[in-house]
C-alpha cells in the first residue's frame, strides 16, 4: 500500500457569470499537456433541470515525477443552474454559457505508488526510516513543485474566467 501525503486541502474556486464550458475544457486540458499531466476523468455527470443543467465533473491528473513518487490533483467542478444563451461581441453572435461554478482543488503526493516497499515489515521500517531522514530533500522538493502546480492550474482558470467578466 503506497503513502498518499495531503498537500493542499479545498483550494476552492467560486465564479458566477457568463463563460464557455468548451473553452474552460480546452484550457484545463492544454495546461494538463503543458505540464506532463496524464488526465483521468473519473466522474462526468449531468442533470437537466427547469432551472438549468447541473454538471458534475471529478478529474484526477496525475504524474510521475520519479520511480518512488507521483503527483496526482484532485479537481472537482460543480456547475449550478447552466443555461444557453446568445452574446454579441463585435458585430457577431457568440453561444455562451451562464451559471455558478464551484471548483475545489485538492493535491497529493503518493509515495510508492507500486508497492515494493511493502512485501516484509523490515522493507516497510526501512522505508519509514529512509522516508524521514534520507529522501527528506527530494520530497520536500517533490511537495513543492506539486504544491506550486496546483496554485498555477487555480490561477490559471481564476484568469481565464476573469476574463469573460468584460
Amino acid at each position: 500500500m503506497s503513502e498518499k501525503r495531503l498537500i493542499i486541502d479545498q483550494l476552492r474556486l467560486n465564479y458566477s457569470g457568463v463563460f464557455h464550458l468548451n473553452d474552460l475544457y480546452r484550457m484545463i486540458d492544454s495546461w494538463l499537456y503543458e505540464k506532463s499531466y496524464d488526465k483521468y476523468e473519473k466522474k462526468n455527470e449531468e442533470q437537466v433541470l427547469e432551472t438549468g443543467r447541473k454538471i458534475e465533473l471529478e478529474l484526477r491528473p496525475w504524474k510521475k515525477t520519479t520511480d518512488y513518487a507521483k503527483n496526482e490533483i484532485r479537481l472537482r467542478i460543480f456547475i449550478d443552474n447552466m443555461t444557453d444563451l446568445e452574446v454579441e461581441k463585435d458585430g457577431k453572435k457568440t453561444k455562451m454559457n451562464k451559471g455558478d461554478i464551484q471548483m475545489i482543488f485538492d493535491a497529493f503526493l503518493e509515495t510508492d505508488y507500486e508497492g515494493r516497499w511493502e512485501n516484509k515489515p523490515f522493507y516497510y521500517f526501512l522505508r519509514t526510516i529512509i522516508d524521514k531522514y534520507v529522501f527528506r530533500v527530494y520530497t520536500g522538493k517533490f511537495v513543492g513543485n506539486l504544491e506550486a502546480d496546483t496554485r498555477d492550474l487555480h490561477q490559471r482558470i481564476k484568469s481565464f474566467l476573469n476574463l469573460y467578466k468584460y
